[in-house]
């Protein structure tokens, strides 16, 4: 395959045309490196080297203004806005960035495309002026509308002043730059009459271009190469040859010169693949496949090229690569927003844009789970990063305090400082207080640096942000406060990029479609060839109106569709072997549909096309439980809990599924404490349940009466309030669900209360016998080799008119059928219908065997928020349905058959040939 480049060397060649004399223009920077490297070739002695430009160097050249960068020129048109803008009506710096940039963008569209900038910035004026009267009718007009209006109006004085103070400085942006060089040519022309200008590869020029090139080409001091093919040219409704048929008919030198080049490499054979595949992470995938396969079959890939569609698959192709590359080359910048470093200045901002010096625990965890701020609370193989996160979580503290951050972890006070310090409101100690923390990271990491080459490098790039932060700030007047820093620090960070280390010419490369310009490959696989990115479809970032842009002619969007139509097939013309991916699955936010290219491909029908959909092999996985097996160390954890007591909590927790037993008794995992923003209702249940403990233990021993139970009442609020600081620790319970919570908790208490008066009242007699009644009874259980106990705490044991009780505390709701049970073999097995029953005889065959008790007892649940339930009662029934035969009198008989099931329980559990197995919840 000889490329487009070596083309046109090869006719400079045979032309005899005095390379030291000449200037190639090129569109990107790039392919003037790939034209640098293909020169030797056609030299056979020493002479010096043409000078090789991009079309932006050159116009920059013959303008002899100094390109300025978006930053520097939205605080240049901020000047001009304000000292032609009345005072009052100002706007801040952060505001003006919001229609500064797109207003900038129209700017350098009016005069690339030469533009009268007074008549059409008055024509949009009055277009404002008609569309004002046609929605207002208000007379006078509001305040709003007229300076609104006024914006428009002056919108020609703004460019006038803004450019003028740019000429005045040597400086522009792209669209004056053009405008100036296209008023120098002639200039230009006179004074360099002896050179020979070489255009290599252009497609669409905007109006100066044109000028600038037909200027050159009328005078004799110019060749032009296009790279068209016939296909695409001779046919009138091919967007690929728009431009190039648009010069060919209309520029008169090309009525008397001929139009070089006109090509048929598209039509010869080609093996062209279309790959549809499910995501962006599919396709990054498959490219990495496709490399595999094709570094396997051929021993170089430097005549190979990946083009991504979409800049953002950069990350999931380098994952993905074969690791049999052995020469890459990225044409593309990894964006500096992408990095970690990113995240920690993003999370620094966010906590410091807010006015309060309290913070959210959140922010604060974020912020100290940084991977780069963690080294610097390592001291002695101590992370007291870890002790103020864990404090912070145990002591339930929502908001907290630089102070109290401080008394957390000791010796930190200058990192703390410079990270939860007010940053007030000077922009210099800010950007101060970012630099010396860069400086306090590079420390950090230059202790160990080989393990830590591109945390340095990251480091290296953010110092020369805030470098340039600083400068800004200094030469200009517009940082006013925090929010305005952030601003221009997202433009700044948005618009720099880490470059990739590799050899430019050698191996695969990788690149963005805009660098593929006026290159050439053999093998070419091109991503996320989809609606919405290629080609990019409508967007519109521009205050002037469609019908405006018609008449005066400038790009829309179907001049914009026809770059990324001829770039794309441009990047086939010569390709042997092309390989297209496009996301299956429509995304409104990463492209749409398959891409009209690939459906106009097969309409051609040119070509053979392979059309296949790819989808991640997902393997089937059988279910299968997970089992534990019992070793003799999971057998001596077993008789370690057996001696200290199985709980019926325990017990219960084993029904609902053996292997959380396992974790939570054996290995000792327990759920990660958090920190609670709302109440749990664990938390609620436990402040009931020790206020209720609380209120009732004075009353142990006696027999109860209602002028007894009234006296406790007072003291509802203080013993909810006291257990809620215990249980809640420093969480705030004063405000928002939090506070409707802690009036439930005191609701609950007070409605028990009063149904203990109201059954009182009614001629009953209650008497407490225990309160939180502590049990630990030794079960004999002969098949196991080893002591075994249970224990338990019991809510409340009392004497209801002769009858004892043993009742268990719920808040939450509960139904008698909950605490029934018919066949006593599924009580141990069926978790959700039987655990409050198997809970509730726990405890009771505890107290009848610790001799607590005399049979027959209750046992059941009062559940404070289904009170009107009252004392819901264990009961056993002979059959299911209606008419079934009811006991609710626990007799010995009944604990009896209770004791089979639990010891048979305890037998599984403790049993070595037993393994621990999931249960499917």
């Amino acid at each position: 395959m000889t490329t487009f480049i070596f083309d046109v060397l090869t006719d400079l060649q045979r032309k005899q045309t005095n390379l030291t004399k000449t200037t190639f223009i090129l569109p990107s920077k790039r392919a003037g490196l790939f034209l640098k490297h293909q020169l030797p070739e056609f030299i056979d002695q020493p002479i010096f080297s043409p000078k090789i430009l991009s079309i932006e160097e050159f116009v920059e050249d013959l303008s002899q203004l100094k390109k300025v960068n978006t930053i520097e020129l939205l605080f240049l048109f901020y000047d001009s806005y304000v000292k032609l803008t009345p005072k009052e009506d100002v706007e801040s710096f952060e505001s003006f960035l919001k229609w500064g940039r797109s207003l900038l963008q129209d700017f350098n569209e009016v005069d690339r495309y030469l533009v009268p900038q007074e008549k059409i910035f008055n024509y949009l004026s009055a277009i404002k002026e008609l569309e004002q009267h046609h929605w207002s009718l208000e007379d006078p007009q509001t305040k709003f509308v007229k300076k609104y209006l006024s914006l428009w109006n002056k919108i020609y004085d703004y460019y006038r002043h803004f450019t003028n103070a740019m000429l005045n400085k040597g400086m522009g942006y792209q669209g004056l730059i053009y405008r100036e060089a296209v008023g120098n040519i002639e200039t230009y022309i006179q004074n360099n009459s002896d050179l020979n200008h070489v255009f290599v590869g252009f497609n669409a020029l905007n109006a100066a271009e044109e000028i600038l090139i037909q200027e050159l080409l009328e005078n004799n001091l110019a060749h032009m190469y296009w790279d068209i093919d016939q296909v695409f040219i001779e046919n009138d409704i091919h967007d690929a040859g728009l431009f190039m048929r648009h010069y060919k008919t209309q520029w008169p030198y090309f009525r008397r010169q001929p139009f070089n080049w006109i090509t048929t490499h598209y039509g010869t054979p080609k093996n062209i693949s279309i790959y549809g595949i499910p995501k962006q992470v599919g396709q990054a995938k498959h490219i990495g496949t496709l490399l595999k396969d094709l570094k396997q079959n051929h021993s170089t890939l430097e005549k190979t090229a990946v083009v991504l569609g979409d800049e953002n698959l950069l990350i999931p192709v380098l994952n993905s690569l074969p690791k049999e590359l052995d020469v890459l080359n990225i044409t593309m910048g990894l964006p500096l927003s992408s990095i970690p470093l990113a995240s920690l200045f993003q999370n620094l901002f966010d906590i410091h844009k807010r006015s309060s010096r309290i913070f959210y625990f959140k922010d604060v965890i974020k912020l100290l789970s940084h991977q780069f701020i963690r080294p610097l609370f390592n001291s002695d193989g101590n992370d007291s990063a870890i002790t103020i996160i864990n404090t912070i979580n145990s002591n339930n503290i929502v908001h907290v305090s630089l102070v109290k951050i401080k008394e957390m972890a000791k010796g930190y006070d200058d990192v703390l400082d410079l990270l939860f310090s007010d940053w007030g409101a000077s922009m210099d100690a800010i950007i101060e207080n970012c630099t010396s923390l860069i400086l306090l990271l590079k420390a950090a990491f230059k202790k160990d640096p080989s393990s830590h080459v591109l945390s340095l490098e990251y480091l290296y790039r953010f110092n020369t942000l805030f470098n340039e932060l600083s400068r800004l700030h200094a030469t200009t007047n517009h940082i006013k406060d925090i929010s305005t820093l952030y601003g221009i620090y997202k433009e700044l960070l948005n618009s720099e990029t880490l470059d990739f280390q590799g050899e430019p010419l050698q191996g695969l490369q990788i690149m963005g479609m805009l660098e593929s310009r006026v290159l050439d490959f053999e093998t070419v696989i091109i991503s996320s060839v989809n609606e919405g990115l290629l080609p990019a479809g409508k967007t519109r970032n521009s205050f002037i109106p469609l019908d405006v842009k018609l008449e005066y002619k400038l790009p829309t969007y179907k001049e914009k569709d026809a770059v990324y139509t001829y770039h794309f097939y441009r990047l086939l013309q010569r390709a042997k072997n092309i390989y297209l991916l496009y996301n299956t699955e429509a995304d409104v936010l990463a492209g749409g549909e398959k891409s009209r290219f690939i459906t106009q491909l097969e309409i051609e029908n040119i070509h053979n096309i392979h059309h296949a959909i790819i989808a991640p092999e997902i393997p089937v996985i059988e279910p299968s439980s997970y089992k534990i097996q019992k070793t003799q160390g999971v057998i001596s954890a077993l008789e370690a809990i057996a001696l200290k007591g199985f709980s019926p909590s325990a017990l219960t927790n084993y029904i609902r599924n053996p292997i959380d037993f396992y974790h939570e008794k054996i290995l000792g995992i327990h759920e990660l404490n958090e920190v609670e923003e709302t109440i749990a209702a664990n938390t609620l249940g436990t402040v009931v349940h020790n206020t209720l403990e609380d209120l009732y233990k004075p009353l142990v021993g006696h027999v109860l009466n209602p002028d007894a139970i009234a006296a406790l009442k007072p003291d509802i609020s203080k013993t909810v309030r006291h257990h809620f600081k215990k249980e809640y620790k420093d969480g705030a319970i004063n405000k928002g669900k939090n506070l409707i919570i802690y009036e439930i908790a005191k609701r609950y208490v007070s409605n028990f209360l009063d149904l203990e008066m109201k059954q009182l009242k009614d001629g009953n007699t209650i008497t407490i016998i225990a309160v939180e009644a502590k049990n630990l009874v030794a079960i004999d259980i002969p098949e196991i080799g080893f002591p075994v106990n249970l224990t338990g705490k019991v809510d409340r044991v009392d004497v209801f008119n002769g009858i004892t009780r043993i009742i268990d505390y719920k808040t939450g709701h509960v139904q008698q059928n909950q605490v029934d049970i018919i066949n006593w073999e599924d009580i141990t097995t069926d978790y959700t219908k039987y655990s409050k029953s198997f809970q509730v005889l726990t405890y009771a065959y505890m107290m009848w065997k610790s001799n607590q008790i005399q049979l027959p007892v209750e046992a059941g649940i009062i559940s404070l928020k289904n009170l009107s339930s009252g004392f819901i009662k264990f009961t056993k029934k002979d059959r299911a349905g209606n008419g079934a035969k009811k006991n609710s009198l626990i007799t010995k008989d009944i604990l009896s058959d209770f004791e089979n099931e639990l010891k048979t329980l305890i037998v599984e559990i403790c049993n070595p040939n037993s393994d621990f197995i999931e249960k499917e919840l």
